[in-house]
C-alpha cells in the first residue's frame, strides 16, 4: 500500500456525548489513542473492500502495526512489548471498533496469544517468540475449536502422542482467527489418557512451517469477510518437548484462567461497535429527508434513539467497571461472562435497530451499518456461546 494508491481516510461522525462522564482512561492513554486513531483511519478502514476480497489483511499491515508500537502493548519491554497496562489494549479495541474494522486480528495476537506465552512460557520461549510478535514479523493464533468440539473444550480430539523428546501432533482445528497468516499457533491437544477430560489437555507452541502442518483457504464467512479465519490440519507434526507451554495436563486450567479477559475483550469490542453504529445512525437520520422533514424529526425515531443510547450507556458503565476490576486483579469469571453475554446481545439489538432506521440503504453492503450488522453477530458465538455464558453465570448462584 503506497501513498499514491491510498484511498481517502475514513471519516467517522461526531461521537454522541455520553450520558455519564467516563473516568477510566488517563492522559497517556488518550495520547496513545491519537496514534491509534490515525492508523485505523488511514491505513485500515480505507482498505475494507480489499481485505474482503482477499479474505485477510496483508502481511505488511502487521509489520506497520509493529513499527508503530501497536502490537503487544501490555507485554513487558524486555520481551519487545510496550510495557503498558491493558488500558492501552482497550484503546486499540475501541479505535478499531470506531471505524468498524473487523478484518484485523491484532487483539487475538497481542492480548490472547502473547499473554499465554508471558504467563506460562519458559524464559527461552518468551525470548524466542514475543519479540517477533511485537514487530509483526511473527503472527500468532490459538487453536481451540474443532469440527466436533466448539464451546465444549473437553471434547477436543486433536492428540499429541509422547515420543520421548517430542510429541507427534495429529488432528484438525476450525474457525481459527489469524490461522492463514499465522507463524506460531498455540494448539490445545490431548496428551493424556486418564479419561478425566480436562486433566488430559495440554498447550503446545507449534510453528506453522513444521512438516505435516497445513492450512485451509480462508473460510467464507457471513460477516468479518476480511478477517483471516481458516482450518488447520496436523498430520504427525513433530513438536519438540521444549515447546510444551506450562505443564503437561494443565492446559484446561490455563485456558480457564485466561478466558475471563478474552470474554471481556469481546464485550469491549461489541461495546465500541454499538457506539460507532449509533453515531453513524444518528448522523444519518439527521440528514435523511422523508415526508418533507428529517427522519430525526419524527417522534418514533427520537424515542428509538433514546432507547438505544440508554442501553449503550448501561453497557459502557458495566464494561468500564469490569475493566477496572480486571486491572485490579478482581475480575471474576462470572462478571466477564455477564459482560460478554449482555453487551454482545445489546450490540445485536442496536445493529438491528440501526439497519431499520437506515431503511433500504441499511440493507446495502456499501453502507457501514450493513457490514456491521453481520460482522458483530459473531460476538454472541465465539469465546463461548452466550448460552454457555448463562450456564457459567448460573453456577455461582
Amino acid at each position: 500500500m503506497t501513498v499514491q494508491d491510498q484511498p481517502a481516510p475514513f471519516s467517522a461522525p461526531e461521537a454522541t456525548p455520553p450520558l455519564l462522564p467516563r473516568t477510566l482512561m488517563q492522559p497517556e492513554h488518550e495520547a496513545f489513542r491519537r496514534t491509534v486513531r490515525r492508523f485505523f483511519e488511514t491505513e485500515v478502514a480505507p482498505y475494507t473492500e480489499q481485505f474482503e476480497r482477499d479474505g485477510h489483511i496483508p502481511r505488511q499491515l502487521w509489520n506497520r502495526a509493529g513499527e508503530l508500537g501497536l502490537l503487544l502493548t501490555a507485554i513487558p519491554e524486555e520481551y519487545g512489548g510496550m510495557g503498558g497496562d491493558r488500558l492501552f489494549s482497550t484503546v486499540l479495541m475501541e479505535e478499531q471498533g470506531r471505524v468498524l474494522a473487523s478484518a484485523t486480528g491484532f487483539m487475538l495476537h497481542s492480548d490472547i496469544v502473547a499473554p499465554y506465552i508471558l504467563h506460562y512460557g519458559t524464559e527461552e520461549q518468551k525470548r524466542r517468540y514475543l519479540p517477533g510478535m511485537a514487530t509483526g514479523e511473527r503472527v500468532g493464533a490459538i487453536a481451540m475449536t474443532e469440527p466436533g468440539a466448539g464451546s465444549d473444550l473437553q471434547g477436543i480430539k486433536t492428540r499429541a502422542e509422547d515420543k520421548g523428546d517430542h510429541y507427534l501432533l495429529s488432528g484438525s482445528k476450525i474457525f481459527i482467527t489469524n490461522g492463514y497468516l499465522a507463524d506460531l499457533v498455540i494448539v490445545v491437544a490431548r496428551t493424556g489418557n486418564t479419561g478425566k477430560g480436562s486433566r488430559d489437555l495440554s498447550l503446545l507452541l507449534v510453528e506453522t512451517n513444521s512438516e505435516g502442518f497445513s492450512k485451509g483457504k480462508p473460510l467464507k464467512k457471513m460477516g468479518m469477510k476480511g478477517q483471516d479465519t481458516c482450518e488447520l490440519f496436523f498430520s504427525d507434526v513433530r513438536v519438540p518437548k521444549e515447546n510444551l507451554l506450562g505443564q503437561e495436563g494443565q492446559g484446561f486450567r490455563m485456558l480457564m484462567q485466561e478466558l475471563p479477559w478474552e470474554r471481556l475483550i469481546i464485550a469491549i469490542e461489541a461495546q465500541a461497535a454499538a457506539e460507532a453504529v449509533f453515531d453513524l445512525t444518528r448522523q444519518y437520520v439527521k440528514e435523511r429527508q422523508a415526508f418533507g422533514q428529517a427522519v430525526m424529526d419524527f417522534q418514533v425515531t427520537r424515542h428509538k434513539l433514546a432507547e438505544l443510547q440508554t442501553e449503550i450507556s448501561l453497557g459502557r458503565t458495566y464494561v468500564d467497571e469490569c475493566t477496572r476490576a480486571m486491572l485490579g486483579g478482581k475480575l471474576t469469571p462470572q462478571a466477564a461472562s455477564a459482560a460478554k453475554y449482555w453487551v454482545s446481545e445489546m450490540c445485536s439489538r442496536v445493529m438491528d435497530a440501526c439497519v431499520q432506521l437506515h431503511g433500504g440503504y441499511g440493507y446495502m453492503w456499501e453502507y457501514p451499518v450493513a457490514r456491521a450488522f453481520v460482522d458483530n453477530r459473531a460476538h454472541r458465538i465465539y469465546g463461548g456461546t452466550n448460552e454457555i455464558m448463562k450456564e457459567l453465570i448460573s453456577r455461582a448462584l
